[in-house]
């Protein structure tokens, strides 16, 4: 049987040899979403992982691998096989700001992974729980301020945006804030809606029901502009605080040494997706406000070295370390 595949292959013109080689993908793709189901992660992993799957023509499967802010699942694309067949839902907190704040890491964030595309960026949102009597970031500090003890806030894990954002907010307000790690947005929030915890911050997604519905107060956008999910709520900067500026980004990785040419096919097809009136909608609606296509994988490279250097610089500031 051997020979006469052998024999078969060799009758074939070699191009048609070569497709037969390289045709990818040929089975399901893995997406692994560094946090538990719930968060804005996970909401952004599965719109793009059912529309990538009618572009790729093969399933992509979202694998939910959260826990040390990310590190887990990041360490699961580290070392897989660098053959384009597991790919990582990457984010500012998860990937970049994990990686700066743990003194060893399991892997190394430039090697060992490779650039696919950029998505877009989501403002975060700043909210507490309603029995935290502020309704802006001012009387927030007032409150803080006056509290015998810190107030606590809710992280989806040790390194994320969230955790960043919350030290931020205590080193700019000058207040006391106590972070309170989980292994994802989705248990974090439920400790901050059961009053258990005072604050939270994160990409709107997960917060919008809670917040239409008044068991969540939002505070501010944290940055620049207002969101197009919650147009009615002001920003850090027209409240007077514009180094509270901060959003969380969505990023496709591959693991380092993937071929380019299998990059490129999924680079390809994620751009086809965001092109998509219907995703952007949704991805919008999700809190997705700027929504950024990379048009090559070097350019999300690029983008990657550029934020680096600027979270470096508010880890510092914030001393922020892994417990």
């Amino acid at each position: 049987m051997r020979r006469r595949t052998l024999l078969l292959a060799s009758l074939l013109p070699l191009p048609a040899v070569v497709r037969a080689q390289e045709a990818f993908p040929s089975r399901s793709v893995r997406l692994v979403v560094p946090f538990t189901a719930g968060g804005s992660n996970d909401i952004v992993g599965r719109l793009l992982a059912e529309a990538m799957a009618a572009r790729l023509g093969q399933p992509v499967v979202v694998e939910n691998r959260g826990g040390a802010g990310g590190l887990l699942g990041n360490d699961v694309v580290a070392k897989a096989q660098p053959d384009g067949y597991t790919l990582l839902l990457a984010g500012s907190g998860s990937f970049m700001i994990s990686s700066l704040v743990q003194s060893r890491l399991p892997y190394d964030p430039v090697r060992d992974f490779a650039p696919v595309g950029y998505i877009g960026a989501a403002p975060n949102v700043i909210c507490v729980n309603p029995r935290v009597a502020a309704r802006d970031l001012k009387e927030f500090q007032a409150i803080a301020r006056a509290a015998p003890a810190p107030l606590r806030y809710g992280t989806p894990g040790v390194g994320t945006t969230g955790h960043a954002l919350g030290a931020m907010i205590g080193v700019v307000l000058g207040v006391e804030l106590e972070p309170v790690h989980y292994r994802g947005t989705g248990p974090a929030l439920t400790d901050v809606l059961a009053g258990r915890l005072e604050l939270i911050t994160n990409a709107s997604a997960p917060l919008q029901p809670h917040i239409a519905a008044g068991t969540l107060r939002a505070l501010a956008v944290a940055g620049k502009s207002r969101s197009a999910a919650l147009p009615d709520l002001s920003t850090s900067v027209e409240q007077g605080f514009p180094e509270l500026d901060s959003a969380t980004w969505y990023a496709v990785l591959g693991t380092g040494g993937t071929p380019p040419e299998r990059i490129a096919i999924l680079h390809r097809a994620l751009n086809e997706v965001l092109a998509e009136p219907e995703i952007r909608r949704k991805l919008v609606e999700n809190g997705v406000d700027e929504i950024a296509p990379s048009a090559a994988p070097a350019d999300l490279a690029r983008l990657l070295d550029e934020d680096r250097a600027r979270w470096s610089r508010v880890v510092a500031r914030a001393n922020l370390r892994a417990d």
